[in-house]
């Protein structure tokens, strides 16, 4: 009798204990539903309301240096990762044969100049000369003709005509040789040019900075040989903004303007602010060097990407956020 009784009350005690806990497992079985519904109800409206991608990356327009002339570096001004300025002197090259061949050029230039002028010096003179010769001897000629001088002062005064005219002739020529027709005047020109383009090479030996950036790169070092358009350096400039490759489903709703928010794999705590720039009108297999023929047998249907261009609309604190060309980013756009 006595066990029968502990086991009655020990069964009397575990109903007690279960009607205790049924509250808590049906608030706990409410709540874990409430939290599904909420999470599915999220996502839901998350799908809706918002378009995000992976396939995303921060992309710049990078600037390549090169040198316009050939020759020997002297001296770098740059280091790595040192941020120029428009303008900034980076880099020389030994101006020496360049200097050698603009001076050429200009004495070239000033000696056909310096005989263009005398050409015409010696023809204005010449043109004096006959003038003087030619009323000479018609004064001559009337005066042995009323026999007041004799025909010896005649003949001079002949002779005198005939070398003065023998010098027109001449100075006429060397002034058309010189620069006193078409051919001469574009011969001058053609030297002048060759004297600029030596003085363009002479300035191309100081190698400057086409934009502001940072270097990136770096492969000039003083005392190496370089050619025209061997790579130096590259520059990257401060404003970047995100390519996103969305699938062609999800562009429906999408169109410029609308706000987006930014988070960079490199910075997970921060959401930076966006907005769409401009959708591209070609898929990224099309733009490839190689698109794909679809007019084939053995056509797979793909879905498509489609690049679109997303930029920043706050100030980045550039100390603070590295954000550089290439990095990993999700973009989320809100399309209502």
């Amino acid at each position: 009798m006595e066990e029968q009784k502990e086991i009655e009350q020990s069964t009397q005690e575990e109903n007690t204990q279960e009607k205790k806990h049924k509250p808590f497992k049906r608030f706990f079985v409410i709540g874990v539903g409430i939290i599904i519904a909420c999470a599915v109800l999220y996502f839901v409206h998350d799908a809706l309301v918002y378009q995000t991608t992976d396939d995303a990356y921060v992309e710049t327009t990078t600037v390549q240096v090169a040198p316009r002339v050939s020759g020997q570096i002297t001296d770098v001004y740059i280091t790595d990762n040192q941020k120029v300025n428009e303008g900034d002197l980076v880099a020389k090259i030994d101006p020496a044969d360049y200097e050698v061949k603009l001076a050429q050029a200009q004495a070239r230039y000033e000696r056909t100049l310096l005989n263009q002028k005398n050409a015409k010096a010696n023809f204005k003179a010449s043109q004096s000369n006959i003038d003087v010769a030619k009323k000479d001897l018609e004064r001559y000629q009337n005066l042995f003709e009323q026999g007041a001088v004799s025909k010896q002062t005649l003949d001079a005064a002949q002779a005198k005509y005939d070398s003065a005219q023998a010098n027109l002739t001449q100075s006429e020529e060397a002034l058309l040789s010189q620069g006193g027709n078409k051919v001469a005047d574009a011969d001058l020109k053609e030297i002048k040019a060759l004297r600029d383009k030596a003085k363009l090479d002479l300035d191309y030996t100081n190698i400057y900075a086409p934009q502001s950036g940072t270097v990136a790169s770096r492969r000039v070092e003083k005392g190496m040989y370089v050619n025209v358009g061997t790579p130096l350096f590259v520059i990257v400039p401060e404003n970047v903004w995100i390519v996103a490759n969305y699938k062609e489903n999800q562009l429906r709703k999408m169109k410029p303007g609308q706000e987006v928010s930014i988070k960079i794999d490199t910075y997970p705590n921060k959401i930076f602010k966006g907005k769409v720039d401009s959708i591209q009108r070609a898929s990224g297999a099309k733009s490839s060097l190689f698109p794909p023929e679809n007019a084939v047998g053995s056509f797979v249907k793909i879905v498509q990407r489609i690049p679109v261009k997303i930029v920043f609309t706050e100030h980045i604190d550039t100390d603070k956020y590295n954000i550089v060309p290439g990095m990993s980013v999700v973009p989320k756009v809100r399309v209502k």
